[in-house]
């Protein structure tokens, strides 16, 4: 099975730990893993910008890099809504190349979905922290990305305490966290109370665009000690 590893830009940049991570769980799986070097952006922040044209040039990008594959994933719901739905329902409706966004987007996973209901794993290495698990929006209202990651973290042996709204947003949403800046830091603020409140000293998320923002606004609260972590991270025992 040969899987391309899309692997983010905000992992490539920022925390490249998950993208080994999950090309060590793809591999320990038995997949034959490609990893194109040229990639970069899947073409997201331009959307959500208005520039939809150069979204569809990196878009473009990303289906020349990764056709010949018989699956592609990533460690991301937000990059995977953005190939998997906008793509397909927007950028490309009615174009010339629309048939093979639709054939690209049905081969691409977020990684925890692609674990759990195409590879179907179940032994991961054991870990015993308590955690408390952020729903980002992407994953969770495109790509339906609620059970997977907690069925991941329960078979690696942590315990989940989930914390009050969990699924609401953190307030990162790309360019909103720029644009509306005192309601992002609002909302960023309401997350922390609630992950305090879980006593939970492990956050764990699938999108580090979240991740980070959370992270950020503990830190500025003299929170030193909750640990912040993509769940690839803990599931695979590379959380250090």
């Amino acid at each position: 099975m040969k899987v391309g590893l899309f692997v983010t830009c905000l992992v490539d940049l920022v925390r490249p730990n998950i993208g080994f991570a999950a090309l060590k769980l793809l591999e320990d799986a038995g997949c034959t893993v490609v990893f194109p070097e040229s990639q970069t952006c899947c073409g997201q922040p331009g959307y959500n910008s208005g520039a939809r044209e150069i979204s569809k040039v990196l878009a473009r990008k990303v289906l020349s890099e990764f056709r010949h594959c018989d699956y592609v994933v990533a460690p991301s719901g937000s990059c995977s809504g953005q190939m998997k739905v906008h793509t397909v329902e927007d950028l490309f409706k009615g174009e010339p190349d629309e048939a093979e966004f639709v054939a690209l987007a049905a081969k691409w996973y977020e990684l925890s979905d692609f674990l759990v209901n195409v590879l179907k794993i179940e032994l991961l290495p054991s870990t015993h922290s308590s955690v408390t698990y952020h729903d980002s929006c992407s994953g969770l209202r495109e790509l339906n990305i609620k059970a997977q990651p907690r069925i991941l973290l329960s078979a690696a042996g942590a315990t989940i305490n989930e914390m009050v709204d969990c699924e609401k947003c953190c307030g990162f949403g790309g360019t909103f966290s720029i644009k509306l800046g005192d309601i992002s830091t609002r909302m960023a603020e309401n997350k922390c109370v609630n992950i305090a409140a879980s006593e939970a000293k492990v956050l764990v998320g699938g999108d580090l665009g979240c991740l980070l923002n959370i992270e950020g606004r503990l830190r500025r609260n003299g929170d030193n000690i909750t640990k912040v972590y993509h769940f690839a991270e803990v599931i695979a025992g590379m959380a250090h």
